[in-house]
């Protein structure tokens, strides 16, 4: 099944270039283009992409309320939004991660780790590019600004911790398996029941409790 991507990205040049990177990829087509965040956010609307790729800065409406309007908390029928940037800021990482977006990559990422995004996000997954992630969430999440998260209604297992930290390291699903000596449907089915007990949307949300509720560190 092709995945369908819509880009947004108010350079031009750079949007072309997005364009032809995903365009070459087997399995996956670009079916619409915008130069700014207001039309990013109505052509997602009307096209229904399967991923949305958005650039942060965008005139009319920036990438984050742009995530926000179209994969946000109080959205009914969420899109899968990767946001890429040039700028490593994590006011923005953060922001786009809080908005919805199921990855968060750097412009200068590559062909290879976008392609993986784009898949990731159709998928119902997430990818960060693993060179912001833990410092990102660390940073933020150690901010004595930001309350600690209460623990959910239902505790986790002691091998749900585990995974949880396996991830919040930036471990894959097989990855996780391997390290635990459970199998790959065992993991996918503690990430799910993470995300019900911790009434998480995606992997990212996951991974950002671990590291809000202390349970990681640098």
């Amino acid at each position: 099944m092709t995945i369908r991507v819509l880009v947004a990205d108010d350079q031009d040049i750079v949007r072309a270039g997005l364009c032809m990177i995903l365009g070459a990829q087997p399995g996956i087509a670009v079916v619409g283009e915008a130069a700014d965040g207001r039309r990013a956010i109505a052509m997602a609307r009307s096209l229904r992409p399967d991923v949305c790729l958005l650039d942060i800065r965008m005139p009319e409406v920036d990438g984050i309320e742009a995530t926000r309007q179209l994969a946000g908390a109080d959205v009914t029928d969420p899109l899968a939004v990767v946001v890429i940037t040039t700028f490593d800021l994590d006011e923005y990482v953060y922001g786009a991660l809080k908005a919805g977006a199921r990855g968060f990559l750097l412009k200068d990422a590559g062909a290879e780790m976008l392609t993986q995004a784009v898949h990731a996000a159709a998928r119902g997954d997430a990818l960060i590019a693993p060179n912001i992630t833990a410092r990102l969430l660390s940073s933020f999440a150690n901010s004595r600004s930001r309350p600690v998260p209460p623990e959910p209604v239902e505790p986790l297992t002691a091998r749900e911790e585990q995974v949880l930290l396996a991830a919040a390291r930036g471990r894959t699903n097989s990855e996780i398996g391997d390290e635990l000596s459970i199998s790959l449907s065992t993991v996918k089915t503690h990430i799910a029941a993470l995300m019900r007990k911790l009434n998480a949307r995606n992997r990212v949300e996951i991974v950002m409790w671990a590291y809000e509720t202390r349970r990681v560190h640098i």
